[in-house]
């Protein structure tokens, strides 16, 4: 197999479902009787090893860090009004999972716009609170990774932006 893999060892990789991991490595193992070569992501957030087969990868929906340029329009996004929906609570519950899971960052950053909430205004439900926690973690892990900075520097560079906002 001389074709060229699209990552590398120690590149950053964002899987939709898990967020920002790391290629560790690759490794060939013989499954059903079949040769496969996989990559191993580790997730530090989680503290989870994935493997994901080359040959599926772009089927998985893994992929390299956003741009800064994507990035810069996620926390654009954050600066923005709320969209608050009257939709029963279940829905919007899905559809912020959704979004979420869908790895992109601007989605990402719109369910954190639209469910943050600054010191005056109520508190959340638990359901809601985890949500965004859940957001907030994933843009703060890629956020992380693309400026090569600590967690906590890039939390408190988005709780900034989040306070400006509202």
């Amino acid at each position: 197999m001389s074709d060229k893999l699209p990552f590398a060892v120690g590149d950053f990789v964002v899987y939709p479902a898990h967020g920002v991991g790391c290629v560790d490595g690759l490794e060939t193992q013989a499954i059903a009787g079949q040769e496969l070569r996989l990559y191993i992501i580790t997730f530090d957030s989680s503290r989870m090893t994935l493997r994901v087969p080359v040959n599926k990868v772009g089927n998985s929906g893994l992929r390299k860090l956003s741009s800064k340029k994507q990035m810069d329009s996620a926390l654009v996004t954050l600066k923005g009004r709320a969209r608050v929906k009257r939709t029963m609570w279940s829905r919007r519950a899905q559809e912020y999972e959704a979004k979420i899971n869908s790895g992109d960052p601007v989605s990402i950053a719109e369910v954190v716009r639209d469910l943050h909430r600054s010191a005056t205004q109520p508190e959340q439900s638990f359901s809601e609170r985890q949500i965004y926690e859940a957001a907030f973690e994933r843009l703060v892990d890629e956020l992380a990774a693309i400026e090569k900075i600590d967690k906590d520097k890039a939390s408190g560079k988005l709780e900034k932006l989040l306070q400006k906002a509202a």
